[in-house]
């Protein structure tokens, strides 16, 4: 196995997802951590992640909006500071696969797919070797208990269930 360290500093945990109807509204989580332990280079089987997020560090460029989100209307960061993801399963081939695992937010584990595209692999000029990947998944918030909301005059709702997970990671292999 090859141990890769998430480098945060360089890696970007993104979400997206429905506004009053009609907008996106995006943000993003900028305390996280992770492995990935490589089974074998030329595929993806065999392969694992897990990663930890401090869900009190999003940023939506909004304060009002981020201390919402930290409190116990949504989040509830006091009683569940931190989200975790584990792999649980591992298909496709090296350059596009699926990352199945188990995610953990406000207290509910759920199975989600990652589709993830891995992006290449580099010697950075201070020798650490590096490798990239992007993925995606869509979740329903209300799987995972987060189900306030605010009716709009006009019908529908304010915030959206369907939430786009984007992650864009760079990691440093381990000695």
């Amino acid at each position: 196995m090859t141990t890769y360290v998430i480098d945060a500093d360089h890696s970007t945990l993104g979400f997206t997802i429905r506004h009053a109807g009609i907008g996106k509204t995006r943000g993003q989580f900028d305390e996280f951590n992770g492995t990935i332990e490589v089974a074998d280079d030329s595929t993806p089987t065999g392969s694992t992640a897990s990663a930890t997020i401090k869900a009190a560090s999003v940023n939506t460029r909004n304060n009002d909006r981020d201390n919402h989100l930290r409190s116990a209307d949504f989040f509830d960061v006091e009683t569940y500071p931190e989200w975790t993801f584990a792999t649980t399963g591992v298909s496709g081939s090296k350059e596009s696969f699926t990352l199945t695992g188990d995610l953990t937010i406000h207290g509910v584990t759920k199975s989600v797919d990652l589709e993830v595209e891995f992006l290449g692999a580099a010697t950075d000029p201070f020798g650490n070797d590096r490798a990239a990947f992007e993925a995606s998944t869509v979740i329903s918030r209300k799987d995972f208990g987060l189900t306030w909301n605010a009716a709009l005059e006009a019908g529908g709702v304010l915030v959206g269930d369907k939430v786009t997970i984007t992650l864009e990671i760079e990691a440093i292999k381990q000695a």
